[in-house]
Formats: structure tokens, C-alpha cells, sequence
């Protein structure tokens, strides 16, 4: 079971490698922004699968904290972004 999930949790890396991609090439600020909730998802995601195959119940909290920061990213953006049209509406 072990390596299934070091399987998974490779193949999660591999698809950050192509996310990473879409932040340096993304058209808009939105879709670099959607390319880095996918960093705090799939990192998230990772610990998780790590924390299970070694039993370290320290990653479970650092998956928790990575999780809690990708939602405040995306608030800050929305604000941001937000703020943005507002001013340039005016």
C-alpha cells in the first residue's frame, strides 16, 4: 500500500510540473491565479497521502495550515482583483 500511495503522490507532483506551466504561460491573472489553488490543493493532497503512508501525524497539520493559506490566497485575490474594477470603473 505504501507504494500506492508514493505512486500517487508522484504522479500529483508530475501534475504540478504541468500547472507550473500555466502560471509562467497563463493568458490572465485569473487562470495564474486557478494554476496556484491548484499548488495548495494538490501539495495539500500530498502531505495527506505522505502523513497515511509513513504514519507521521505532523504532515495531517501541515496539510491543514497549506490548506487554510490557499483559501486566504484566494480571498486576497478576489478582493484584490475587485478593488481593481472598482478603480478602474471610477
Amino acid at each position: 500500500m505504501h507504494t500506492l500511495y508514493f505512486a500517487v503522490a508522484l504522479f500529483l507532483l508530475l501534475n504540478l510540473s504541468i500547472g507550473m506551466w500555466r502560471v509562467f504561460r497563463g493568458p490572465t491573472d485569473i487562470d495564474r491565479m486557478l494554476a496556484s489553488q491548484l499548488f495548495g490543493t494538490t501539495a495539500v493532497a500530498i502531505l495527506l497521502l505522505l502523513a497515511a503512508s509513513t504514519q507521521t501525524p505532523a504532515l495531517r497539520d501541515i496539510a491543514l495550515v497549506f490548506a487554510l493559506l490557499a483559501a486566504v490566497t484566494a480571498v486576497a485575490f478576489v478582493r484584490r482583483d475587485t478593488q481593481a474594477r472598482h478603480d478602474h470603473a471610477d
